[in-house]
């Protein structure tokens, strides 16, 4: 007895160490669903499973400056990589590993019509029905500035600021869209089109000309340790790149990896 029990206590002491020694990435909120399915395919490779951190890329950003123990970021916005390299924290530029949409989602029933000129969100401000509508904070999270900037294009930003949510970032700003604390919003594309949301929702892809290009960029970052930069690499392998695809992301041509 005696000696199982000093078995059982190596082996939750060696599994308790394994998993303290995976490494931890930083990956934008937008990714909550498509990435799941990227790790499942990685652990089924490599019989590794890395611990993720989800949340808005500028956040991250400013963690990771400040020595939060990251060893990948995959951020939703070149910029804040581009800060980061020119700062010292990564290994290298990095590389862009799919281009984001943006898209309009309102709850099933809703009585704002989806059109892609948004003209349904207009009457809505202009009859006085819309109470409130969703979208992340433009200041930290790139669909949130895709967001600011699809409503610029249309004329709507300024008359649409007494009505706004702001989620902290893309998947919580979501949530609000579909939560009824809010009549809809304008957030990830692959969000919007998840089983689980599309299944609740009406969803209207946004012109991508209606905002600055979302291109999504992943950099190895100091420390980074093995099982990350084969991570890093399955990333944009042609299963990976499936998924992406699947989920409405358009993908770099293969020769920009």
């Amino acid at each position: 007895m005696q000696r199982l029990t000093l078995f059982l206590t190596g082996l939750l002491l060696h599994l308790t160490v394994q998993a303290e020694a995976l490494p931890q990435f930083a990956v934008a909120s937008s990714l909550q669903f498509v990435l799941p399915e990227i790790v499942i395919a990685f652990q089924r490779q490599t019989g590794f499973t890395p611990r993720i951190t989800y949340g808005s890329s500028g956040n991250f950003r400013r963690q990771i400056a400040q020595g939060a123990p990251f060893e990948l970021f995959l951020s939703a916005d070149e910029s804040y990589v581009a800060a980061l390299v020119e700062e010292g924290f990564t290994l290298d530029s990095g590389q862009v590993y799919a281009l984001g949409r943006v898209a309009a989602i309102v709850p099933k029933n809703s009585s704002i019509i989806l059109t892609q000129d948004l003209s349904g969100l207009r009457s809505a401000i202009e009859n006085g029905d819309l109470n409130h509508f969703a979208i992340a904070n433009p200041d930290h999270a790139p669909y949130g500035r895709a967001a600011r900037e699809t409503l610029e294009s249309i004329g709507l930003w300024e008359a649409i600021q007494p009505y706004l949510i702001k989620g902290e970032n893309a998947s919580q700003a979501t949530q609000f869209a579909i939560s009824g604390s809010s009549q809809g919003g304008i957030v990830p594309y692959a969000l919007a089109i998840s089983p689980a949301i599309a299944s609740i929702s009406e969803v209207m892809p946004i012109p991508q000309s209606r905002h600055q290009p979302i291109r999504q960029h992943k950099v190895l970052l100091i420390g980074a340790g093995d099982i990350t930069r084969q991570f890093y690499d399955f990333i944009s392998s042609p299963e990976s790149r499936t998924i992406f695809a699947r989920y409405g992301y358009e993908l770099p041509s293969m020769t920009e990896y």
